[in-house]
């Protein structure tokens, strides 16, 4: 969304607010972290919430290196910024989500993991490596220290572009341990993927041992038992 678009977002959910009373319905954005350039925190005061994310990683030739884009620019990226050392990389990505919670922290975290896209076909790292499960735990308990929500993200299933959901299920055990509150989201870009893969991911989830999702209703944030098929009534 264009910047200047943003106003015509707001007031268009307004309307919607107050046309359909009845139902909960909240302003929110999935924001992307560039340090000096934006963050969750240049929308928080006309928003209900913010996913903050990082897709981008420094710069080369002008540009923001994207990391979920084509193969091609991945490996380009990786080759201009950072000589191809992948490690550097991942833990550069890491490092911006961290920047972003200790100075712009979002309600929640979008796709913490999301670089592991690039590990499909072929892996450029693998996720049981002792650098990539640390600087993840580190990540991890600042995200719990500033006591901010995880989305667990479906999207990369139903596209065929991951295994598994972000975070990855080892990570979610770990957040289960760390008490971190968590959300599911299908980060659908269509109607039709509005609750893709919820019900595998939630049986998931409840294997874990998780017991509550966060559920943004009447103004709050809540944690709700669910199970596979819904919430608890």
């Amino acid at each position: 969304m264009r910047t200047e678009h943003f106003s015509r977002y707001v007031a268009g959910i307004n309307s919607l607010k107050s046309a359909y009373s009845a139902i909960d319905i909240f302003k929110g954005l999935e924001i992307d972290f560039i340090p000096d350039i934006i963050s969750p925190a240049d929308f928080r005061s006309r928003l209900d919430f913010t996913i903050g994310s990082v897709h981008f990683v420094d710069d080369f030739e002008g540009k923001n290196w994207e990391i979920d884009n084509t193969l091609e620019v991945f490996k380009d990226g990786l080759q201009k910024i950072f000589h191809n050392n992948i490690r550097a990389a991942v833990t550069r990505y890491l490092e911006l989500t961290r920047e972003m919670v200790r100075r712009h922290p979002p309600d929640i975290i979008g796709h913490l993991d999301k670089i592991k896209i690039q590990n499909t076909p072929d892996p450029w790292f693998e996720e049981s490596e002792s650098w990539y499960r640390d600087e993840m735990d580190k990540t991890l308990k600042v995200i719990r220290d500033r006591n901010i929500i995880i989305e667990v993200n479906t999207r990369g299933l139903y596209k065929k572009k991951s295994p598994n959901t972000y975070p990855s299920p080892w990570i979610l055990e770990r957040i289960c341990e760390l008490k971190i509150p968590i959300m599911l989201n299908s980060d659908a870009h269509h109607p039709d993927d509005l609750i893709r893969e919820f019900e595998p991911t939630a049986a998931l989830l409840k294997d874990i041992g998780f017991k509550n999702l966060s559920i943004l209703k009447e103004g709050s944030w809540k944690q709700l038992p669910f199970h596979s098929y819904g919430f608890d009534r």
